[in-house]
């Protein structure tokens, strides 16, 4: 089964250093390169494609000049939210494929992570990785508090992988605001979700404190630290 690598990158919300985060340089190249480079590692073929701003075509087709990035891979330009996004970036995908929808500003979703994703998906139709809470958490009503049950808890991650016909078909449906990620889609379609183990390291780059720890987590991988 053919295997898509669909990277939503077209935020324009939160800059870091006058840009858009996915194009902040760590350790000499964009933070959306170093994403790429998770996936390169998976041993079979996989296609790629990444969703930008329209706005940000151009720049990236430079950056890619600059840094000498070959990956291949196509691009398309995003909606104003990330469901039209996924959906845009859905449309070049076949069905009957696994696809793997991931954040563009997660530059360290380790390899067995992606694994599990896509060995679960292929069995089971969908997997979204996901890591348990260790703090302390509260459960908040107006003026009105009370502990809940962290065990409960996890917090998604990506990428989330799908058997593409059932996502892609997910997609077509209205956008609505509680879609904060695409396993919400798909499980509005009465679909079962499926959660594997996800990995602490894999941040989304958000606040500028979160790349100074991508920094030194990716420099520990490359072995410089």
């Amino acid at each position: 089964m053919d295997k898509y690598i669909l990277i939503v990158a077209g935020g324009r919300g939160s800059r870091i250093g006058g840009q858009p985060k996915q194009f902040v340089e760590l350790l000499g190249k964009p933070l959306l390169m170093h994403t790429f480079d998770v996936f390169t590692v998976l041993p079979s073929p996989k296609k790629f494609i990444v969703v930008l701003s329209e706005t940000d075509l151009e720049y990236w087709k430079l950056l890619c000049v600059e840094h000498d990035f070959r990956v291949p891979h196509q691009v398309i330009s995003g909606g104003p939210k990330r469901f039209y996004s996924v959906k845009r970036g859905l449309g070049l995908v076949p069905n009957d494929a696994l696809v793997a929808i991931h954040d563009g500003v997660r530059p360290l979703v380790s390899e067995d992570t992606i694994q599990r994703c896509f060995d679960i998906a292929r069995r089971k139709g969908n997997a979204i990785p996901a890591i348990r809470i260790h703090e302390s958490v509260r459960e908040t009503d107006a003026s009105l508090n009370k502990p809940f049950n962290r065990e409960k808890l996890r917090i998604a991650q990506t990428p989330q992988v799908f058997y593409s016909t059932l996502i892609k078909n997910a997609y077509q449906q209205n956008y609505r605001e509680d879609f904060t990620d695409d396993a919400l889609v798909l499980e509005s379609t009465v679909q079962m979700i499926h959660l594997v183990e996800g990995n602490e390291e894999n941040i989304k780059i958000t606040n500028p404190s979160d790349l100074i720890v991508a920094e030194a987590l990716l420099k520990r991988k490359k072995g410089e630290g």
